[in-house]
C-alpha cells in the first residue's frame, strides 16, 4: 500500500528546509566562497556579540546543532582563512574561544543579502497577507515545540 507523505508537516517542513538549505549554500558558495554551515557559525557567532565572552566550541556545536568534531574542523578552515580566530580560555586550557574577525562582518552581510534575495523568490508565489500569515503560523508552530520539548512541557501522548 503506497502512503502519500507530500501533505504531513514534518516531512513537508524538512523538505522545505532541505531545498532551501541546498540552494542557499550553492548561492554562497558562488558568491561568497562559503558553505552554509560556515554561515550559520558566522551567524551564531555575531548573535552572541562581541560583549560577551566569546563562545566556545563546544558551546557552537551546540547552539548549530552540530558534533564537536564537525565544528572543529569548521573553525580549522575558517581560521585558516581569516574569518575567525581562536583564542584559549582565560580559565580553562582545553578550551578555544572563539571571535569574529573583521573580514568575516562582510561575508556576514554578503550571506543575509543571499538568504533576502532567496527568500524573496521562494516567497514570490505569495501575497503580502500570506508571508506574513505563514510566518506567523510557523512562529506559533516553533513555540507549541519549544514548550512540547521543553523539561517541564513533556506530557505522554
Amino acid at each position: 500500500m503506497k502512503r502519500d507523505f507530500t501533505q504531513r508537516f514534518g516531512f513537508l517542513v524538512k523538505s522545505v528546509g532541505k531545498l532551501y538549505s541546498e540552494e542557499f549554500d550553492r548561492l554562497a558558495r558562488e558568491r561568497i566562497g562559503l558553505t552554509s554551515a560556515q554561515c550559520r557559525l558566522l551567524g551564531a557567532l555575531a548573535m552572541h556579540g562581541d560583549e560577551e565572552e566569546p563562545l566556545s566550541q563546544a558551546e557552537l556545536a551546540q547552539r548549530l546543532d552540530l558534533t564537536p568534531m564537525a565544528v572543529a574542523g569548521l573553525c580549522d578552515r575558517m581560521a585558516a582563512a581569516g574569518w575567525i580566530r581562536r583564542e584559549p580560555s582565560p580559565t580553562d586550557r582545553r578550551v578555544n574561544r572563539i571571535r569574529l574577525e573583521p573580514s568575516a562582518e562582510k561575508a556576514l552581510d554578503s550571506a543575509l543579502s543571499i538568504s533576502d534575495g532567496l527568500n524573496a523568490r521562494v516567497m514570490s508565489v505569495l501575497s503580502q497577507a500570506e508571508r506574513a500569515q505563514l510566518l506567523g503560523l510557523l512562529s506559533r508552530v516553533q513555540a507549541s515545540l519549544v514548550e512540547i520539548t521543553s523539561p517541564g512541557g513533556r506530557k505522554p501522548s
